[in-house]
């Protein structure tokens, strides 16, 4: 695994607990605010300190002044940075039956989160993204992700069109997600080794990404709005998929 640079401040019930039951990174100590007793707070103390990790009671302030903003819900950890895998280790140690989301430049941490919190859902086995123009896997990312993002394997490459050529000589299928694409999700078969594509919050799939796919998926839909958020279509997506991986591993 390549870790990244620096020691990470994360917050929050699921981000903490998560972290703490994943065993992916080191939480050095758990925070928790003083004054009123939480049975969130009183919970994750008992996972603490059964897993060893030292537990400080601090100010709410304290821990606010340490997070950064309030949105923290008195508690927070200092853990190691994440642990990100290299592709070759996903492609050479994977399942037989890969079932992969490469996201192709999502740059806000809450719809990095919220996809990450469906793939886990969805049996989704790991994300990859670009290096750059891609949302950081920040504390802010793991606490939308509501933890899961402490569990998810996460490659980060230097360039998509390479990655997509990459599954494609280890047997994946590739999938893009488009507005106008050439196949209905409900009428696409998402079984057998598979990559999905999700593209961007403003432009969607950019044109080589797009081009290099096998084929793209359009997302059905009825009324006068015309597009979906990025997660939100990811979500539907991806539990399509499982659906149908699940009926045909049912066979």
């Amino acid at each position: 695994m390549i870790m990244a640079a620096s020691n990470s401040m994360l917050y929050g019930y699921h981000s903490v607990a998560e972290a703490l039951k994943a065993g992916r990174r080191r939480v050095h100590r758990v925070y928790l605010a003083q004054g009123k007793s939480s049975p969130r707070r009183e919970s994750l103390g008992f996972m603490a300190r059964n897993a060893a990790v030292e537990v400080e009671f601090v100010s709410m302030q304290r821990l606010t002044d340490m997070v950064g903003h309030r949105q923290h819900q008195g508690i927070g950890a200092t853990v190691s940075a994440y642990p990100f895998c290299r592709l070759e280790q996903l492609l050479d140690s994977g399942p037989a039956d890969p079932f992969i989301l490469v996201l192709d430049q999502i740059v806000d941490p809450r719809n990095l989160g919220a996809i990450a919190r469906t793939a886990v859902c969805a049996g989704i086995q790991a994300i990859v993204m670009p290096k750059d123009r891609s949302s950081p896997v920040s504390p802010a990312a793991s606490k939308a992700s509501a933890g899961a993002l402490e569990h998810l394997p996460v490659a980060l490459v230097t360039n998509i069109v390479k990655t997509i050529n990459a599954l494609k000589d280890k047997g994946l299928w590739i999938a893009g997600a488009e507005g106008q694409g050439t196949k209905s999700l409900f009428e696409s078969d998402l079984t057998g080794p598979l990559a999905i594509v999700i593209g961007g919050e403003e432009k969607g799939l950019r044109p080589l990404v797009k081009k290099t796919c096998d084929f793209t998926l359009a997302i059905p839909q009825a009324g006068p709005i015309d597009s979906l958020n990025a997660s939100v279509a990811a979500g539907i997506i991806v539990y399509e998929a499982f659906r149908q991986r699940q009926i045909s591993n049912k066979k």
